[in-house]
């Protein structure tokens, strides 16, 4: 100790060792390494079992009615026509519409049908756009007028509901203010009801969509649609696919204006009745028989009279029927060598 060391000065320095020296052990004990063993992590949970979902399901304007076939472009407007007479009493209008095959959209005529049964109306088909794609949906017999898209077809479908007709008992009554009923010989009932049309009046073919007709459903064409319902008859199978083999009946050849608009029967595509579009090209008529009348329309039948003019001639023998005769023999020589004397054979009268 030096002698400027004091007693308090000494302390001082022994505490300020004894805390180096401390503070050393700390940071040695900091410094040890630890080893820690290596514990991998816990495998990821399986993954849940696949279930099926199934795809969200597009709700239709008219629940229970079918979508028959759908297409990717709308179909065109309708046509302007004309609708033919009324057959004969007990015949209901079906109008025209626009179906589509693998040729592209073509048109059924309307046309008079007679219903399955007593009491049924027609609630036509109609299409509508739904998921990026327009659908047909088919038309049906019911006791009430259906959703048929809110499309003006006319003749009393104006877009919603029926105004052309009624049935009265086992009977149908025609509305001549929207019906051509002209054969009043067998159709005597009838009655005239005049038909405001609070609709625009336009030619769109479908429902929903740009450019589409915005109508919804009903209460009534919901109920409606809840009943039951009777598919189209036959005969009306048999005009739709009679309509998808004509050729001049898709839209790609007559430009929407078919020559064969409505027909006065299903399935009668010729003759009286039938009525062109307004602007549609006439049909192309043939003078060349049916392929099953070409062998037999010039044949006349077995038992027919011979013409005047053939019935004096005599009757042509066919050659395997003619008798066969020997060639004649040349004339013999006189024996003298003479020349035979013509003039006495010929009857010489000079």
């Amino acid at each position: 100790m030096s002698r400027t060391d004091t007693p308090h000065s000494a302390w001082l320095r022994i505490g300020a060792g004894n805390l180096i020296a401390l503070c050393a052990a700390s940071l040695l004990s900091a410094c040890v390494v630890q080893t820690r063993a290596y514990v991998p992590p816990p495998p990821p949970p399986p993954p849940p079992p696949r279930v099926y979902v199934a795809p969200p399901v597009v709700e239709v304007a008219a629940p229970g009615v079918a979508v028959e076939v759908t297409a990717t472009e709308p179909p065109p407007p309708l046509p302007d026509y004309e609708q033919p007479p009324c057959p004969d009493d007990g015949y209901l209008w079906t109008p025209g519409y626009w179906h589509y095959g693998y040729a592209g959209y073509y048109w059924v005529p309307g046309t008079w049908v007679q219903p399955p049964q007593v009491g049924v109306l027609w609630t036509p088909g109609y299409w509508g756009f739904a998921a990026g794609v327009y659908g047909f949906h088919a038309g049906y017999w019911g006791p009430h007028i259906g959703f048929y898209g809110g499309v003006n077809y006319g003749f009393g479908y104006g877009g919603v509901g029926f105004v052309g007709g009624r049935w009265e008992g086992n009977r149908y009554a025609y509305n001549t203010a929207v019906n051509n009923v002209s054969n009043t010989t067998t159709i005597h009932n009838t009655y005239n009801q005049t038909v405001i049309n609070n609709v625009t009046v336009n030619k769109v073919s479908y429902n929903g969509g740009a450019g589409g007709v915005a109508a919804t459903p009903t209460a009534q064409e919901k109920a409606a649609a809840q009943e039951s319902h009777i598919p189209p008859t036959a005969a009306q199978s048999a005009h739709v696919q009679q309509a998808a083999r004509n050729p001049a009946l898709a839209a790609k050849a007559n430009g929407g204006h078919p020559a064969i608009a409505a027909t006065a029967r299903p399935g009668a595509f010729s003759g009286p009745g039938v009525v062109g579009a307004h602007g549609a090209a006439p049909l192309a008529t043939s003078t060349k028989p049916p392929v099953n009348q070409m062998n037999t329309a010039h044949t006349p039948p077995a038992n027919a009279a011979h013409p005047p003019a053939l019935a004096n001639k005599p009757a042509v023998v066919p050659k395997t029927q003619l008798a066969k005769v020997p060639p004649k023999k040349p004339p013999v020589p006189p024996a003298n060598g003479a020349k035979e004397d013509k003039g006495a054979e010929s009857g010489d009268k000079h």
